[in-house]
Order: C-alpha cells, then structure tokens, then sequence
C-alpha cells in the first residue's frame, strides 16, 4: 500500500494562543527529557545548569521546539507518579522559560492536569501526547479548553505492555481508521491544530514501523502536519545489531526517508544532524529532474 504523492496538502501551520507556527519547512523537535530511565541515556537531564545547557544547544544547533518530558514511555517503563512529573516539569520548563523566553515548548505527557498546569502557570505551547487521550479520559476536553497545538500520537496498549505481541489487520488500514476516529472526537470540541504522530515503536514490531515509514505519505490525506519520532529507536539499533548510543547514523538516514514521504516535524536527540538532513533533502527537492 505504497503511495509517492497525494493531491492533499497537509495543514502547514498550527496556531498556539495566537502565536503562529510555521511548518512550510520542516520543523527539528529536540528531546529534553528530565527523567531517570529514558531508553537512551544520552537524553537524560536533572540539574538546570544541564537543563538550560541542553536548551540552547537544541535552539543554537537550529531546532525550532523543545520538547520536555518527565515519565519515560519506553517498553516497559513504569509510569512516576503525577506528582512526581509535575515538579520535574516544573523546574525543567521554568528554567527554559527563564533562560530562553521565546523559545516553543512542548509538554510530553499524556496526563490532563500535567497538561493543565504546564500551559497555564508555564506558558508551555504544545502538548506532545503518546496515548492520544487512552490514558487520561479528560485529556481531549482539557486540550480543548487550553488551546494549543496537540500531537495526537497512535499506541497500542500502554508503554509497560505495548511489545507484548502487537497484531494489526493492516497496520497502515488500522492507522488511518484510528486517527480519523480521533480526529472527529477532537474537532468535535473544536481542537483543529492537530499534529499526527504515527508513534513508531509504541506498539508496533519492527515490521510495522519499517511498513509505516514506507507508507508515510498515505498519512498525508488527513490533511494535518505529520511528526516522526524515530531518534535512535530499536528500528534502527536492532536492524543493525547495535545500540542506541551508536544509532546516530541510521537515525539520520530514516530521517531523510521520512522527510521524503512528507514528514513535516522530526523529533530527535540529535538536533545538528536532523537540520543537515532538512538541508539536503530541501536541495535535492529544488533540483531539476533533467538538465
């Protein structure tokens, strides 16, 4: 079910409380996560003197959102109390906010009163969610009332149980039905800006993911901006018999087919290397077919 073009043309703006972000060009989402057990340790940050230092690196290095997370979501992973999350956020979205005050901020979590209190007492812009609404039934409407972007993310199961055998009739099928089921339910509470996150490895074998990102341009005819989050995943380490720490490379080739098929925000660890590939990709595509 490979499709090379489609005839709709994906939202290329989102609007966050009036503040207009652009994606006529592909946008880098740089990974901040203040947590303990994040699959790639690389990624992992406490004290704000490496908060603020990883912020500017992700802003100077040309990333456009800064994207904190407080509970890790690998397989596996057992969830932190709310609690817990809240005063890592806190402290890791107050330091970006002291020391960077324009920069875009998104919140990853999939709880509503995280969300809440992130928008509202923090300013932050956008609500990364991986459970599209499944882990809090409140999530949808607090969304709505915030008005800010959200990143509607596909999972099958929950983060401690989602490897465990995860089956699809037709995964790219299953998908769509998905996102336009929750898409209805969003805009049924008048939430439009949308982002869609295919979540791969949430949920999905290696075969699926790999199906996924050779279909991505299917995902084109739901007409809103596409993420992918695939910065070092078990896609990449395990097809090449490695690791996450040495990934960087298959990374950034996966990157590249991604933006081929029509990914308009890549999330990452790797800001630097995700802004060549946006460069590169950008210069084959004003290239002439013949000359």
């Amino acid at each position: 079910m490979e499709q090379q073009s489609s005839i709709i043309h994906p939202r290329r703006t989102i609007n966050s409380r009036g503040r207009i972000i652009d994606m006529s060009n592909p946008l880098i989402m740089g990974i901040l996560n203040v947590t303990t057990d994040s699959f790639y340790s690389g990624s992992r940050y406490r004290f704000a003197y490496q908060i603020a230092r990883r912020a500017e690196q992700i802003l100077a290095q040309g990333g456009h959102i800064i994207d904190i997370g407080a509970c890790s979501t690998r397989p596996g992973a057992a969830p932190v109390e709310e609690q817990t999350e809240l005063k890592r956020l806190a402290k890791a979205v107050g330091t970006v906010r002291k020391r960077f005050p324009d920069a875009i901020i998104s919140i990853d979590t999939y709880r509503a009163n995280v969300a809440r209190a992130m928008v509202n007492d923090y300013g932050a812009h956008i609500i990364n969610d991986i459970s599209a609404g499944s882990m809090d039934a409140n999530m949808f409407s607090t969304v709505a009332s915030l008005h800010v972007p959200y990143v509607l993310t596909h999972m099958q199961g929950t983060p401690s149980n989602m490897q465990q055998q995860p089956t699809y009739n037709n995964v790219i099928s299953d998908l769509m039905s998905f996102f336009n089921q929750k898409i209805e339910e969003l805009k049924a509470l008048n939430v439009c800006d949308i982002i869609v996150d295919p979540g791969f490895g949430f949920g999905k074998t290696e075969a699926h993911n790999y199906t996924i990102l050779r279909n991505l341009n299917v995902f084109e005819l739901l007409g809103l901006p596409l993420l992918v989050g695939i910065s070092r995943k078990s896609m990449i380490y395990k097809a090449l018999n490695t690791d996450p720490r040495h990934a960087l490379n298959g990374t950034t080739v996966l990157n590249t087919i991604a933006l081929q098929r029509g990914a308009n925000i890549l999330r990452v660890h790797d800001v630097r290397e995700a802004v060549e590939a946006i460069a590169l990709t950008n210069k084959m595509a004003e290239q002439p077919e013949f000359m």
